[in-house]
């Protein structure tokens, strides 16, 4: 399995013969705008940054929803959660991402703005890798991911949604989260085989595709 990151919230996870695209954004974010086909693309929350499907190449089955899906042998269960702390009042609803690709769970928590409950944490389960936010502002920031990590114990974490010279408003940059760790690793993409076992969680910062 292959992750790539475009910035902000948008990756591409390629295993199975399957390419699947999280949270496609339009150009007014300031990142480029992924040239890629995909088989599937998922939608944490229906906001500008995170859901421009029409960016996307191909003819890709579109998941938007919380619930449990399979496509082309591709299991997706969406959890549902908020994009603020007040259940949703502030910037609604969030939808949590488990992909199951070449026996590996990845977790993309999409704009989540909240700590998970016990029964959420349940849901998810084990995690190979975690796509978590640190910026703060409009998701949870550095010190709530730090907890978060500790709480669904992944092997792998990749920040996301963080500033970087490219995105176009302000949030906070990913210094604030890796500071927290004395294992952090800088690469342009992610590659891994079954089973992921490195122990403690090892932050992997992943250049953004240009």
């Amino acid at each position: 399995m292959r992750i790539t990151w475009f910035g902000h919230a948008c990756f591409l996870i390629e295993g199975q013969g399957q390419r699947i695209v999280t949270d496609p954004f339009n150009d007014e974010v300031g990142y480029d705008i992924p040239q890629v086909e995909a088989d599937i693309v998922t939608i944490s929350h229906e906001h500008w940054d995170h859901n421009a499907v029409e960016t996307i190449g191909g003819s890709p089955r579109v998941v938007r929803q919380p619930g449990q899906f399979e496509i082309n042998g591709i299991k997706i269960e969406g959890t549902g959660s908020y994009h603020d702390r007040s259940q949703g009042r502030e910037r609604g609803r969030n939808n949590i991402y488990v992909y199951t690709v070449e026996g590996m769970k990845v977790v993309h928590l999409g704009d989540l703005g909240h700590q998970l409950s016990e029964e959420q944490i349940k849901t998810i389960g084990s995690v190979d890798v975690l796509l978590i936010p640190v910026g703060g502002t409009f998701t949870i920031d550095a010190d709530d991911a730090f907890q978060m990590v500790d709480l669904l114990k992944p092997q792998i974490v990749v920040p996301m949604h963080f500033k970087t010279p490219h995105l176009s408003f302000e949030i906070a940059p990913v210094e604030g989260f890796i500071q927290k760790y004395e294992q952090v690793v800088k690469k342009p993409y992610l590659e891994l085989e079954a089973p992921v076992e490195v122990g403690e969680p090892r932050v992997i910062v992943l250049d953004y595709k240009r």
